[in-house]
């Protein structure tokens, strides 16, 4: 792993710095940063509102009694590609669009949980129940014990 991340910080920059050259050498110096600052402006703004949208509906999987760990791992992605937009460079930003993508970040959220075992535990939100009684359904495997029915 300290090989993979070694390769990667020695990389990334020589890629941007071959990219700067070139932008640079093709449009001048203040075209290349005018675009520079431009994508971190419009990459925030789209991060802004795809975040507040995950965390609806990280609110809203919540609520329901489902693990929310799609939308969890979605808004890591929309973080780290929110890392990806600041960071000074166009190999960054254009990594930084790509998990903006939804279609993107799903095929790597299918990767990485066809890898892992998500494990969890559901519930039910009384406040968004039909008007069942959500403590009393037979197919729950769960005892409550109180302070005093139990012991370490």
């Amino acid at each position: 792993m300290g090989r993979i991340l070694f390769i990667v910080f020695l990389l990334v920059p020589l890629i941007e710095i071959v990219i700067f050259i070139g932008f640079g050498q093709a449009f001048g110096l203040w075209p290349t940063l005018l675009g520079i600052v431009a994508t971190a402006l419009i990459g925030s703004f789209i991060i802004r509102i795809q975040g507040l949208a995950l965390f609806e509906k990280i609110r809203q999987t919540t609520a329901s009694g489902a693990l929310p760990a799609k939308q969890l791992a979605e808004a890591m992605m929309v973080a780290i590609a929110g890392a990806f937009l600041l960071t000074p460079g166009y190999f960054t930003d254009f990594l930084g669009f790509l998990l903006l993508v939804p279609m993107i970040r799903s095929f790597i959220y299918q990767q990485i949980k066809s890898r892992f075992s998500i494990i969890g535990q559901s519930y039910k939100n009384p406040e968004f129940t039909d008007g069942n009684d959500y403590n009393n359904n037979e197919s729950d495997n769960i005892i409550d014990l109180d302070d005093k029915d139990w012991r370490k």
